[in-house]
């Protein structure tokens, strides 16, 4: 497989739904989207799914256009490989940054898939014909607001996993109420974003929740707090689940020794691809850990990486690819549909999604080029 060409596309879209984290809240997002383009004319596209702002992780939108338009994608144009694992070689010199390299390599995986003529699933070793996905609601105005979210999120759209945003303030209440409203048969978790310290105070709040039967508590702590973690992991019976804390393989092999977490939240643009994401599941399957794949509400192309990856044996739990229609009122994709909560895994060739060139040009923010 031989790259000629490579394009960077900024595209916005707005969100049907203001989402709210213990950081900060936005009503619209801005990813860029990564072409790849073969000898003969075949595309492979790939998604760097950062925030807009350094609140979730230091990348941002802008400093990923910088880094993948100054070293990424020049270096792999006109780049030649038997398999797309190989295509990071191009720029191994290049450190951090990986919701940038995530997109490139994405967008290799998806190509040279299509051109073996086999689904993107199928390659990344994937074994399901359909995976359970969940929904992440952020935090609401009032706890009437976030009851109704999941009423219509689980109740009526049948999503068998509600996830719900907290921060200090912000969490025994909502839990309590949620729990008594939809009884014990929904599979709920937390997700902190890391807000809570080792403050007297949030460690009680955040023990106050393991009476609820959650199925974890996702990235209570800072990134690198893992002592914090791996304490507090002792202290409680529900598992604490890792997202933030692991980058790398390296990450996740030192929150393993030290007893950090018994959780696996594997995204695919914090870990810097698809290569990272099949190998940190390996780990995890090796560790025993349950794992499962998280979102950055992807639109449809990363979307359908996501549930490519999702497909593999060790992902568990209901991973964060939920329908299209969730987050956007139209993707720049044919959109993902879920029936009942479940998605199905795609068996056509490639990504399994078409880009609507069309609609990408109209919320297209700015575009670049890469050739030989």
């Amino acid at each position: 497989m031989r790259i000629v060409r490579a394009d960077l596309h900024q595209v916005r879209l707005p969100l049907v739904h203001e989402f709210q984290t213990s950081s900060h809240r936005k009503n619209f997002l801005e990813h860029l989207l990564v072409e790849l383009t073969d000898a003969e004319g075949r595309t492979g596209w790939g998604e760097i799914a950062c925030p807009s702002d350094p609140y979730f992780a230091p990348d941002t939108v802008a400093t990923s256009w910088l880094i993948a338009s100054t070293y990424l994608l020049p270096a792999v144009v006109g780049l030649e490989v038997d398999h797309p694992a190989q295509v990071s070689a191009a720029y191994r010199k290049v450190r951090g940054h990986r919701f940038a390299a995530a997109g490139v390599d994405a967008a290799a995986w998806a190509l040279w898939s299509a051109v073996q003529e086999v689904p993107l699933a199928r390659t990344l070793g994937g074994t399901r014909t359909e995976v359970v996905a969940g929904v992440s609601l952020g935090i609401e105005e009032t706890i009437d607001d976030l009851l109704e979210q999941v009423r219509h999120h689980h109740v009526e759209s049948g999503y068998p996993r509600v996830k719900l945003k907290i921060a200090p303030g912000w969490d025994v209440e909502p839990v309590r109420a949620v729990r008594a409203a939809f009884g014990d048969g929904l599979l709920l978790h937390v997700d902190a974003n890391g807000a809570y310290t080792s403050d007297p105070g949030h460690l009680a709040a955040l023990r106050a929740l393991d009476e609820f039967g959650l199925t974890m508590i996702e990235q209570p702590f800072a990134p690198r707090a893992f002592t914090t973690s791996a304490q507090f992991q002792r202290d409680v019976a529900t598992p604490v689940c890792l997202d933030e804390s692991i980058d790398t393989l390296e990450d996740l092999r030192t929150a393993q020794a030290l007893g950090a977490g018994r959780v696996l939240n594997v995204k695919v643009s914090r870990m810097g691809g698809l290569t990272t994401a099949v190998a940190a599941h390996d780990l995890a399957v090796e560790f025993g850990w349950p794992a499962w794949v998280g979102g950055m509400h992807e639109f449809g192309v990363g979307r359908a990486a996501n549930v490519a990856v999702s497909s593999l044996p060790g992902f568990t739990l209901p991973s964060d690819v939920s329908a299209s229609e969730k987050y956007y009122a139209r993707d720049v994709t044919t959109p993902i549909t879920a029936s009942s909560g479940v998605v199905q895994v795609s068996t056509e060739p490639g990504l399994g999604v078409s880009v609507d060139r069309e609609f990408l040009e109209r919320n297209r923010v700015r575009v670049a080029g890469f050739t030989g």
